[in-house]
């Protein structure tokens, strides 16, 4: 059968292919979509409101301004990504890898992020606030701060302004500043890492007094 992506508000047909008549229908905007990448079809603006694309391969895809909101990509190959000005309100993105993916300008007000990788990726202009992080919502303008590649890991180091307060993930730590630094004390030391992380939780103290609104600090 054919199944064709269109854009969002002109309707135009961006992409159409080919996809087996045996697709469950729940599943036939993810295959067109990965055939689509596949073929590295310029897919700016299209309308994928409400799709399920969980554990879908869309290794740089173009989808700058396309329409993602209550999207399922959980689990899904976001890496490298083209998103500029995406809007991805209300999308269910646990566990996707957004590593290098672009989000300038993406709207993600509501969407849920746990467990999703966002090492490496551009997020300048990106709205964040109001995303959901294991249960948490960010809040603020600017409420993902990222350093690095450092640490025993070499890896980015990257803190959240949440509602619950600031939580830090390095590698497969996930918690608060307190915690946090008491894994550091077990873990390293006094040694290179130590005082490099000890280093980059001063950057990340100033960053969220700065940053977390008046009303939350």
């Amino acid at each position: 059968m054919k199944y064709a992506i269109k854009h969002r508000y002109t309707n135009a047909v961006l992409y159409e292919t080919d996809i087996p008549d045996d697709t469950p229908r729940g599943l036939q905007c993810r295959a067109a979509l990965e055939k689509a990448t596949q073929a590295r079809a310029y897919l700016a603006g299209a309308n994928l409101d409400g799709a399920y694309l969980a554990r879908a391969n869309l290794d740089g895809a173009n989808l700058a301004g396309a329409n993602l909101a209550r999207a399922n990509l959980a689990r899904a190959n976001l890496d490298g990504a083209y998103l500029a000005g995406a809007y991805l309100d209300g999308a269910n993105l646990a566990g996707a890898n957004l590593a290098r993916a672009y989000l300038a300008r993406a709207n993600l007000d509501g969407a849920y992020l746990a467990g999703a990788n966002l090492a490496g990726a551009y997020l300048d202009g990106a709205n964040l606030a109001g995303a959901y992080l294991d249960g948490k919502k960010l809040i603020g303008t600017r409420p993902v701060f990222q350093i690095g590649p450092i640490g025993s890991r070499c890896a980015q180091f990257v803190s959240y302004i949440t509602e619950a307060g600031v939580l830090l993930n390095a590698g497969c730590f996930w918690g608060t500043v307190d915690e946090f630094r008491a894994k550091l004390a077990d873990t390293h030391g006094n040694n290179d890492h130590a005082k490099e992380y000890s280093a980059a939780l001063l950057m990340i103290d100033a960053h969220a007094a700065i940053w977390t609104p008046k009303e939350q600090a």
